[in-house]
C-alpha cells in the first residue's frame, strides 16, 4: 500500500552503518523556549491525585495512640471528678451543723463567684500557659476548701463560710484546658478533633454522674467533712498529673491586645443558646427530684437522673465514633431539634403513666440527646473563638451553661410549687427551654447569613464604584 509523503515525513529513518543501527526521527519538534536546552527531552507532566486518608476504624485507638494523650486525659478526668462533688459535699457538710437554707446560700454564692472568676482564670491560662496558672489556682481552691471545713467544724461566723467557699472559684476549667490541648494537637484533623470532643463530653457526663454519688457516700458513711476534703485532694492530684504533661500543652500567647471572645461576631448569640441549654439541665434535675419526692421515693431520683447521665455518656462515645459530615451549624440545629423532641418524653410519660419505673427509660432516651448537642456546641465554640483565646472562649461557654442551670433550677422549682396544673407540669420547663435554645440558634444563624450577604453586597458595590472611578479619563 503506498505511503503518503506526509506519513513518510513523520516516520523514523532506520539505516545500518557497519555494525551500528542508526535511527533518525524526522517528526516535527515543538518550538524551544528561551533559555531551554535544545537537547533536553520533552517530558509530559501528570497531575498526581492525592487520596484523602481512609477513616480509621478505631478512632479512639488512634486518638490515644498519640504521645502524651493518655496521661493528660487521665489527669483531666481525675481533676474533673470533684467538680460534681463540691456542691453536694458542701450542702451536706453545712446542713449537718446548720440548716439547708444556709447551705444553699453558700453554694449559690460560690457559683456566682465562679461565674466572675473563671473567665479571668482562663484568660491567664491562655496568656501564661496551663501549668503555670492551673497549679497555683488549684492550690488556692484547695486552701478555700480546707478553710471551709475548719470554719464549719469550729462554728466560725457565718460570713467566713461565704468567703472560704468563694475562694474555691479559682479552680481552673480542666475540661476546657483538655479540649484546648486536643484542638492544638489535632488542628489539621477535624475528624479526630470531633472524636476528642465527644470523649471529653462523655468524661464530663461520667464525672457529674459519679461525683454526687461519691460525695453523698463519703459524707454519710465517714464524716460530714469527708466529701469536701476528698474532693479537694483529688482535684489537686489530677491537676498536677495534667500539668506535668508539658509536651501536649498549647503554647502561651503572652500579653495581647485582642478583644474578649464575647465580642467576636456570632459568639454572644451562641452564649444565649448555652444559657437556654443550661436551663434544660437545671430544670430537669429539680422537677425529677420533686416528682420522686411526691411519690414518697426520694432516693429513686438519684438513680433515674444517673440513667439520664449514663444515656448521655454512651451517646457521646457513640457520636465520637461516627464520621460526621456537613456544616457544624446545621448539625447543631438537628441536635437541638432532637433534644426538644426527646425532652418531651419525660413530660408525656409522667403525665400519662405517673410511674417512676416508666420515667426511668424516658430520661435515659432524653439524655441521649445531651452529649451530641454539647459536642457540636463546643465544636462551634472552638471555631468561633479567636486563636490564642480558646480557654477563655470555652470557659465563657461553660459559665453561660452554669448560669442557665441556676435559672432553670429556680424556674423548675417555682413551677413545682406554684405552677398551674398537676405536679407533672414542671416537666414542661425543660421542653420550653430546649425549644428556646433551638429558636435562638435559628435566629443566630439567619442573622449571620444576612450579615454575610450584606457584607458581600457592599463589597461588590464598592468594587463596582472603584472600577467606575478608574475608568474615568484623567483631566487634561
Amino acid at each position: 500500500m503506498p505511503i503518503s509523503p506526509h506519513e513518510r515525513a513523520h516516520k523514523p529513518l532506520l539505516t545500518v552503518t557497519a555494525d551500528q543501527l542508526v535511527a533518525a526521527d524526522f517528526s516535527p519538534r515543538r518550538p524551544k523556549g528561551r533559555g531551554e536546552l535544545r537537547d533536553k527531552p520533552h517530558t509530559t507532566r501528570t497531575r498526581q491525585r492525592t487520596q484523602p486518608p481512609a477513616p480509621s476504624r478505631a478512632p479512639y485507638s488512634h486518638l490515644f495512640g498519640l504521645p502524651g494523650t493518655r496521661r493528660f486525659a487521665a489527669g483531666g478526668i481525675l481533676a474533673r471528678l470533684p467538680m460534681g462533688m463540691f456542691s453536694v459535699s458542701a450542702i451536706l457538710m453545712i446542713a449537718a451543723r446548720h440548716d439547708y437554707a444556709l447551705a444553699g446560700a453558700v453554694v449559690a454564692t460560690g457559683l456566682a463567684a465562679t461565674a466572675l472568676v473563671a473567665p479571668c482564670t482562663a484568660r491567664l491560662v491562655d496568656r501564661h500557659g496551663q501549668a503555670r496558672i492551673a497549679v497555683p489556682a488549684t492550690a488556692i481552691a484547695l486552701l478555700g476548701s480546707l478553710a471551709l471545713i475548719a470554719c464549719v467544724h469550729w462554728n466560725a461566723p457565718t460570713w467566713t463560710l461565704f468567703a472560704s467557699y468563694a475562694a474555691t472559684a479559682t479552680a481552673p476549667n480542666t475540661g476546657g484546658m483538655s479540649r484546648a490541648r486536643w484542638a492544638h494537637l489535632l488542628k489539621d484533623d477535624p475528624a479526630a478533633l470531633h472524636t476528642a470532643n465527644s470523649f471529653e463530653q462523655a468524661a464530663d457526663e461520667l464525672c457529674f454522674m459519679l461525683g454526687p454519688v461519691l460525695a453523698a457516700f463519703l459524707c454519710t458513711t465517714l464524716f460530714p467533712e469527708a466529701g469536701t476534703l476528698t474532693g479537694g485532694l483529688v482535684c489537686m492530684t489530677g491537676v498536677l498529673i495534667f500539668a506535668a504533661q508539658r509536651a501536649t500543652e498549647p503554647p502561651p500567647t503572652g500579653r495581647t491586645t485582642a478583644r474578649s471572645p464575647i465580642r467576636t461576631p456570632g459568639f454572644p448569640s451562641l452564649l444565649a443558646v448555652f444559657l437556654a441549654m443550661g436551663a434544660v439541665f437545671g430544670s430537669l434535675e429539680v422537677v425529677t427530684i420533686a416528682y420522686a419526692d411526691a411519690r414518697d421515693n426520694p432516693p429513686a431520683a438519684g438513680v433515674i437522673l444517673g440513667l439520664q447521665a449514663a444515656g448521655s455518656c454512651v451517646a457521646g462515645l457513640a457520636f465520637g465514633a461516627l464520621r460526621v459530615k456537613g456544616s457544624a451549624d446545621r448539625r447543631f440545629l438537628h441536635c437541638l431539634t432532637a433534644m426538644t423532641a426527646l425532652m418531651a418524653l419525660p413530660w408525656l410519660t409522667a403525665s400519662t403513666l405517673g410511674s417512676l419505673l416508666a420515667l426511668a427509660p424516658a430520661l435515659l432516651l432524653a439524655g441521649m440527646a445531651t452529649a451530641p448537642t454539647m459536642v457540636t456546641a463546643m465544636t462551634i465554640v472552638q471555631r468561633r473563638t479567636p486563636e490564642g483565646q480558646l480557654n477563655e472562649g470555652m470557659t465563657l461557654a461553660v459559665t453561660g451553661l452554669l448560669g442557665g442551670i441556676a435559672a432553670g433550677s429556680a424556674l423548675g422549682g417555682w413551677m413545682v410549687e406554684h405552677g398551674p396544673g398537676p405536679d407533672t407540669a414542671g416537666f414542661g420547663v425543660p421542653v420550653l427551654a430546649a425549644g428556646t435554645a433551638l429558636l435562638l440558634a435559628l435566629f443566630g444563624r439567619s442573622h449571620r447569613m444576612s450579615s454575610r450577604t450584606s457584607s458581600r453586597t457592599s463589597s461588590r458595590a464598592s468594587g463596582t464604584a472603584g472600577s467606575r472611578t478608574t475608568d474615568l479619563p484623567a483631566p487634561h
